[in-house]
């Protein structure tokens, strides 16, 4: 897969942003309110890409950064977010690189650790995190109070 630089507001990005929604709206019952910026996805302070196999859009994500003064983040930390493979593309270790490729990004821009937010109703990304190094940690952000929220992080 070809990790390639986007902005947010790309039309592919938004496309596969658009079916992350949905994907949400199947498994909660509605889609992510987090509030987002587009611009928060912009260098230096963000990094947005979306994946292509022979050209085809099929995986977004990216961060965006955070520090201690903002409740439940730490100086340099580097938030995940929309992160997506389409179901046809899915089981071929396209989301682990797509992490990897998000979390070298992350370092490269000076960031300490990489966290994200994600839901009960997502055993595959809780599997996927888990076997890539992440830990529990302190809920924080939009979903800080919810029950089926899981947070996690990992030092880069």
């Amino acid at each position: 897969m070809e990790l390639l630089v986007s902005s947010y507001a790309d039309p592919a990005a938004r496309k596969l942003i658009d079916e992350l929604q949905q994907e949400y709206v199947v498994r909660y019952g509605g889609p992510d309110e987090t509030p987002v910026d587009p611009a928060e996805f912009a260098a230096p302070l963000g990094h947005f890409v979306v994946g292509r196999l022979g050209g085809d859009p099929v995986a977004c994500g990216g961060w965006r950064a955070h520090d201690a003064g903002e409740p439940g983040f730490l100086d340099g930390d580097a938030e995940l977010k929309r992160m997506y493979v389409v179901p046809r593309a899915r089981k071929r270790g396209l989301a682990r690189e797509l992490l990897a490729g998000l979390e070298a990004a992350a370092r490269t821009a000076g960031r300490g650790r990489m966290v994200l937010e994600t839901g009960t109703a997502q055993p595959e990304a809780l599997a996927l995190y888990a076997s890539s190094g992440y830990g529990e940690i302190e809920k924080f952000g939009y979903y800080r109070c919810s029950e089926s929220s899981r947070c996690f992080g990992k030092l880069l």
